[in-house]
């Protein structure tokens, strides 16, 4: 197989742990831990059963968005995702993503100089390793006003072809509800307007009311990659609209049997044989190898091994992921 494509993988989550315990004491972060080995754990998903859903998982992201809540710490860190990514798993093209506002200290940082630390990142990464394709994707958030994702998605458009290749909106659900997407129309009129890739967190969890919420970003977003989307797999019209629509999935197996979105590895395998037999194009990530304890190849063994994908299928995930990737689209754009 040719070099691994990963476009879904978060910057919180694909640092190792060694390298965040460091940044945490050269910034003089106060930890609840004092030992190493529970600050492992602290920062990552350990516990093999996975997590009681994402408010978990949102609270080990608090612990790393904190420490890499410096420029200095987000440069290294994009630096040492890429470099991790192509030594243990030959990743040639790799998109990291996070949200600046929630590394800069509640507006103590500047947002540009987060932004130009991880484009220092993404440049000193280039340089020694010149095969990897990499590029930053910016996260607007749903607990964020209107206003702050209208700021995230300004600041893309800036640092456009300088490194940030993409806009993104994850993060909670208010109170649990289900969210309006269709607040996000202009925000993302704007950034496609720019030239840059758009990728929407949608129908993870949530039952009928994730449906309905993948059925809304396809219509009034028309993002060109869906984060997750599982959840369409059991709706054949959904199904048949993403297809319709061109619009490729970045599915996380691992993650997702993690935060209990799938149940068991039957439920895996049904929800890619679903995918696969409906013509549904996708891809396939880890959502971040540090966190989930996993890697690229790990996954592609995962759903060799229990019958959702043929080496075939596999091979063909990996070079969507390589043509659906935006560093590609920005590079074609620039040029």
């Amino acid at each position: 197989m040719e070099g691994l494509a990963e476009l879904h993988t978060h910057l919180g989550a694909s640092v190792a742990s060694d390298i965040l315990w460091s940044l945490a004491h050269e910034q003089g972060i106060a930890l609840p831990v004092k030992d190493y080995w529970e600050f492992d754990r602290l920062v990552t998903v350990s516990d093999p059963r996975g997590v009681q859903g994402l408010d978990e998982l949102n609270q080990i992201y608090h612990w790393t968005e904190l420490i890499q809540s410096s420029p200095i710490a987000v440069e290294r860190s994009v630096h040492s995702a890429i470099g991790g990514a192509y030594r243990s798993q030959g990743i040639t093209t790799l998109e990291l993503r996070f949200n600046p506002m929630k590394r800069n200290r509640g507006g103590e940082r500047d947002l540009d100089h987060i932004i130009l630390a991880a484009v220092r990142g993404l440049d000193r990464a280039s340089l020694e390793y010149p095969h990897v394709r990499a590029g930053l994707i910016l996260m607007m958030d749903r607990t964020f006003t209107a206003d702050q994702n209208a700021i995230i998605v300004e600041k893309a458009i800036r640092w456009y072809g300088r490194g940030v290749v993409g806009v993104d909106v994850a993060g909670p659900r208010v109170e649990g509800g289900r969210y309006d997407y269709t607040q996000l129309v202009p925000m993302v009129e704007d950034a496609r307007a720019a030239g840059l890739g758009v990728t929407i967190h949608v129908g993870e969890e949530g039952g009928d009311m994730g449906r309905d919420e993948i059925g809304e970003v396809v219509e009034v977003l028309r993002p060109d990659r869906i984060g997750h989307g599982i959840l369409a797999a059991s709706d054949a019209s959904l199904m048949s609209a993403i297809r319709d629509a061109e619009i490729v999935l970045e599915i996380c197996p691992t993650s997702n049997l993690l935060t209990k979105a799938l149940a068991n590895e039957e439920a895996v395998r049904e929800t890619f044989r679903s995918f696969a037999d409906a013509g549904v194009a996708f891809t396939i990530a880890t959502d971040g190898p540090e966190m989930m304890r996993t890697h690229l190849r790990d996954e592609l063994d995962l759903l060799l091994r229990i019958g959702a994908l043929d080496d075939a299928e596999l091979a063909e995930a990996n070079r969507r992921g390589h043509d659906a990737s935006f560093v590609r689209g920005a590079a074609l754009r620039a040029a």
